[in-house]
């Protein structure tokens, strides 16, 4: 299991955009994508083709998933993350500071 999933809201701990929020987009394996963060200009070759203009873009790229910490709304900081089993008995994440399970 996963401890940092798509549709989280994540704080960056380390990197050139330290302290900002996101939204997940997509995980990788050692990656994450965070909506509006890590912006990096990519060069686009013309394909007629495709109807793909040529030019200078921006694009979201991937960060280590180190670098990044889920956010807890309750204590508004960055906040570790614990895998144990609900009364269910299955797996479910949560707060390592106060205990509290992520939905």
């Amino acid at each position: 299991m996963q401890k940092i999933r798509m549709n989280d809201e994540v704080i960056v701990i380390a990197g050139k955009d330290k302290g900002s929020m996101g939204t997940v987009t997509k995980v990788t394996n050692a990656k994450v994508v965070v909506e509006g963060l890590n912006i990096a200009k990519k060069h686009v070759k013309p394909n007629p083709n495709a109807g793909v203009t040529g030019g200078i873009i921006d694009t979201e790229m991937p960060m280590a998933i180190s670098n990044v910490a889920i956010y807890n709304a309750k204590t508004k900081k960055a906040d570790r993350v614990g895998i144990r089993a609900n009364k269910e008995g299955n797996k479910e994440r949560f707060f390592k500071s106060n205990g509290e399970s992520i939905v």
